[in-house]
């Protein structure tokens, strides 16, 4: 098995993250963000994933959250990318439904080549303790346009705003593993009849 891990640096002057990961883990994370909310939602998509994931971020969180949000999204794609490389051999697409209590959310991705984001939750609540909910979007935004993957998620119930977004993400974890998974079947074969992605 070839090495499909990364490491990714974003340095800009709203944010520095270095991201390491590794798509054949054992589902560890590793998180400093200073966003406890994200970091407990990317634990929860290393966990599923069987990932191993590690991040530091630092960012200008004396604004407000959301450029560290969004900027850990796209360098998180950009590991992703780096780590898939040229794509053979993988499943390429997955989904996965996971509930937690009264909530139930889907996730399907395509490791297309092409970004695409269809985002469907609406939250009771706009802050889940001090994280405001609209982040998940920028955050999914920017894993999307650096990953090349197209992403639908659709929350189809629930009445708990954090059991809402706990279920979306650990449902991306569930569906990442699945997509970027290598099917013995179809090793060294590119899962696409245009011949690329």
């Amino acid at each position: 098995m070839s090495n499909r891990s990364a490491d990714i640096k974003r340095d800009t002057k709203e944010t520095q993250i270095e991201i390491s990961l590794n798509l054949d883990g054992e589902g560890k994370s590793d998180l400093k963000i200073d966003v406890p909310f994200l970091e407990h939602m990317l634990d929860q998509v290393a966990r599923h994933g069987m990932f191993n994931l590690s991040i530091k971020a630092d960012g200008d969180l004396e604004i407000d959250a959301h450029h560290t949000v969004e900027d850990v999204g796209i360098t998180l794609g950009q590991a992703f990318t780096q780590a898939l490389g040229d794509k053979k051999g993988i499943r390429r697409y997955a989904h996965a439904y996971v509930p937690l209590d009264e909530a139930l959310s889907r996730v399907v991705i395509d490791c297309s080549g092409r970004p695409g984001l269809e985002y469907n939750a609406n939250y009771p609540r706009a802050r889940v303790g001090e994280f405001d909910v609209d982040l998940i979007f920028e955050f999914f935004q920017g894993f999307v346009n650096h990953a090349m993957m197209t992403i639908h998620i659709d929350n189809i119930r629930g009445r708990n705003s954090h059991h809402i977004a706990e279920t979306i993400f650990k449902a991306f974890g569930r569906a990442l593993r699945v997509a970027v998974e290598l099917d013995p079947r179809m090793e060294g074969i590119l899962p696409s009849t245009k011949g690329s992605l």
